[in-house]
């Protein structure tokens, strides 16, 4: 019988017993998970409370943002509003990158996947490149609640290509699952 030369990787522990991540995520980013109120008639989602901590500011514009399988929306950054993405339909991918000058936490990517089993809305900080990929097999939306409005004549939005030499991510990869 031939041997493989392949060890096995164990798995880690990534989240608490009541599913919160146990990484350290990029300064200033916060995921709070928002729990449906479900009965026979369907379900009830919060989708924006001033009480929830860090998520103070606020609501001066929205949008929602479909993706459709397989595509990525990467990367962008913004120098004068934080992002507040809530999940609203389907599953994505969050890929964020710190690259502040003077952060804690520079030179930090946090990957994870949310989707609307999975409800919670990500406040991205200002100066953080950030994208999403819908990983499911239908469209996904997302609900953004930025910290400034939009300005049309001169956007706050700062792109790189999906691929690149700064952020150490790519999309295409599943990470081997």
């Amino acid at each position: 019988m031939l041997r493989s030369s392949i060890v096995p990787a164990k798995d880690v522990q990534t989240v608490t017993p009541e599913g919160e991540p146990v990484g350290p995520l990029v300064d200033g980013v916060i995921v709070h998970s928002i729990r449906p109120q479900e009965d026979e008639r369907g379900e009830v989602v919060e989708i924006w409370n001033l009480d929830w901590p860090g998520f103070d500011d606020p609501v001066v514009h929205a949008y929602k943002v479909v993706t459709r399988p397989g595509k990525a929306r990467a990367w962008q950054m913004h120098l004068r509003q934080d992002d507040r993405v809530l999940i609203s339909r389907g599953r994505l991918r969050f890929g964020i990158y710190d690259d502040r000058e003077g952060s804690p936490t520079r030179g930090l990517l946090n990957v994870f996947t949310l989707s609307d089993h999975q409800r919670a809305i990500v406040r991205i900080p200002r100066g953080v490149w950030h994208g999403v990929q819908n990983v499911g097999e239908g469209e996904a939306e997302f609900i953004n609640f930025p910290t400034r409005r939009y300005d049309y004549a001169d956007p706050d939005k700062y792109r790189l290509p999906l691929r690149n030499d700064l952020i150490p991510f790519d999309f295409s990869d599943d990470g081997g699952r």
